[in-house]
């Protein structure tokens, strides 16, 4: 929001000038109102692991962060390359596999990866899109300029707080958008809708769509429950779904009903017990089936889970210049793969400086913040590294951008932020204007997850730059 000399940034101007407007009093009473709306709507997550198993109110900050149009306008494009560079390679993998045999990418990675599903080689995905919903995590650096910090390519969360971010900001200052110039995000839910129709089975112009969900304890049951209204369309769990003939239907009072699209926030390994984990509560047996004769059609396919490895994500710049003939727009955190033996080596006598992350973790767990680690975690990741290398990459600790957060008693401080972007990819690539601004709400801290104790901010893309 400032310069380095303490300056009002030109695309804050026009909210600092309404901004300084308010009251002390006015702003208390406006933030009160909205976090009593929050309580009272069930804006909630859950932790695992919280043994007292209870649902907490996701913190938000009236203090929004604020883009220039063409700041954006370079994220989108950079947005929309990556996911088109991934959806290329998903499909080569599961294919030909040609970036392998060139060598652009060692297949060791890629056949030992945890969700590469050797089942549905030469399977043929709906539209050929593998990809439907991503969201890409996005850190500025020193120098100001945008990176990709990880692609959440299998069921990736926090929409539903963009919209709530965004109502909530309109309720308590709906003066300043328009005086601010601020492009909408509203219509996320349609665009989701859009493109899941678009996906349907060939000869079904009007597809029922349903979202599945792992059920009222999942830590992101409110964001599914409050897309699937925002849609028109049903919730259901697993045992609500049955396949007769290689076709899934839906049970309700007044029988079966035919489901052509399902809007799946669950993972392969739960999605149909007769093909992945047995012991799955969770799933549809027979859904795989039903999947493969073309009757019914998932988002995200089945096998993304491999391009949401943190190992992929080393290599999605190759990715981009292998399939694009391109360079990418948006450059990655530098990053080391433990399986190299000289990144090893470095990882391994720089581990007190380093963020090492598991492979196949997300929501903030499996990470070792090296720099504030203590002895014993540092003993314990190497131990975790030598004994299973492929599972970890390190990168150098990124001090994330600060943007100005209330922090009680009137007072603002320098928060650590991130943002994540969702992008679609249907019949064209849609990216909603702005995104969830994450917050790492203790100061100092750089864990901007809600399940590590962060919170969130609306995210304004203006239409012009100031």
């Amino acid at each position: 929001m400032f310069t380095q000399d303490g300056e009002v940034r030109p695309h804050y101007r026009r909210f600092q000038q309404c901004f300084a407007r308010l009251p002390q009093d006015d702003f208390d009473r406006k933030r009160q109102a909205v976090d009593l709306a929050f309580l009272r709507q069930g804006i909630t997550f859950n932790v695992y692991g919280d043994s007292k198993g209870a649902e907490r109110i996701f913190p938000f900050d009236l203090v929004p962060r604020i883009i220039p149009a063409h700041e954006w306008d370079l994220l989108e494009r950079g947005l929309a390359q990556r996911i088109t560079a991934l959806n290329l390679f998903l499909h080569d993998i599961y294919h030909e596999q040609r970036i392998l045999k060139d060598g652009v990418v060692p297949p060791l990675y890629v056949l030992s990866g945890k969700h590469f599903r050797r089942e549905f080689i030469n399977f043929n995905v709906p539209r050929d899109i593998y990809i439907h919903i991503c969201g890409s995590d996005l850190i500025r650096g020193d120098d100001g300029r945008y990176l990709v910090l990880e692609d959440n390519a299998r069921c990736p969360s926090g929409v539903s707080y963009v919209l709530e971010n965004r109502g909530a900001m309109k309720r308590t200052f709906p003066a300043m958008f328009e005086q601010v110039g601020v492009q909408p995000v509203e219509h996320y839910p349609q665009e989701l809708l859009r493109m899941l129709q678009y996906i349907g089975p060939a000869g079904v112009p009007d597809p029922t769509v349903v979202l599945l969900t792992p059920g009222a304890y999942n830590s992101a049951y409110f964001e599914h429950t409050y897309l699937a209204r925002q849609m028109g369309i049903e919730i259901v769990e697993g045992r609500d779904l049955v396949v007769r003939d290689a076709r899934v239907y839906m049970r309700t009072t007044q029988g079966l009903q035919p489901v052509h699209v399902i809007y799946r926030r669950i993972d392969d390994d739960f999605i149909d017990p007769t093909v992945f984990r047995r012991d799955s509560m969770l799933g549809v047996p027979g859904l795989v089936n039903a999947y493969r004769a073309g009757n019914i059609s998932l988002a995200n396919s089945i096998g993304t889970g491999i391009a949401d490895d943190k190992v992929m994500y080393y290599f999605v710049p190759r990715m981009i210049k292998y399939y694009l003939d391109q360079e990418p727009l948006i450059d990655n955190v530098p990053t080391y793969l433990a399986n190299e033996d000289s990144d090893r080596q470095y990882i391994l006598e720089h581990l007190d400086q380093l963020v090492v992350k598991a492979a196949n973790e997300s929501g903030g767990y499996g990470i070792l913040m090296g720099p504030k680690a203590s002895r014993q975690e540092l003993e314990e990741y190497r131990k975790k590294i030598e004994a299973d290398p492929r599972n970890f990459v390190a990168q150098p600790m990124v001090s994330l951008s600060r943007h100005p957060t209330h922090v009680g008693n009137g007072d603002f401080e320098g928060r650590h932020v991130d943002l994540r972007p969702f992008i679609l990819y249907g019949e064209k690539i849609v990216i909603v204007p702005g995104g969830l601004t994450r917050v790492a709400l203790r100061k100092g801290s750089l864990i901007v997850n809600s399940s590590q104790g962060g919170g969130s901010k609306d995210t304004w893309v203006l239409y012009g730059d100031e």
